[in-house]
């Protein structure tokens, strides 16, 4: 996982600041391969945060949670994450 990214649109100073972008590899006997989990949200103006940057469609922590329960068996993802809650009936199902 990498949190760097760059905005799409330029700043006031002409530059691309840091902005929403990641990518998420997860390998193992276990995991449900060959698909990207995860929705795209687009380029357009309208369809960016603040208009400028990606728009963040997937939480961090509900891939980590899924695997903290499903893998560790981690039954509180709060206890990993405090304030945090993740619906445990919607998964995103990248383990088997």
């Amino acid at each position: 996982m990498s949190e760097f990214g760059h905005a799409v649109a330029e700043n006031g100073n002409r530059g691309t600041d840091h902005g929403h972008g990641t990518a998420m590899l997860v390998a193992g006997g276990g995991v449900r391969g060959g698909r990207v989990y995860g929705r795209w949200p687009g380029l357009e103006p309208e369809q960016r945060y603040e208009g400028r940057d990606l728009a963040v469609t997937t939480d961090f922590r509900v891939v980590f949670s899924e695997v903290a329960g499903r893998h560790l068996g981690v039954q509180d993802a709060g206890a990993v994450f405090p304030g945090f809650s993740v619906d445990s009936s919607r998964p995103l199902g990248f383990l088997r």
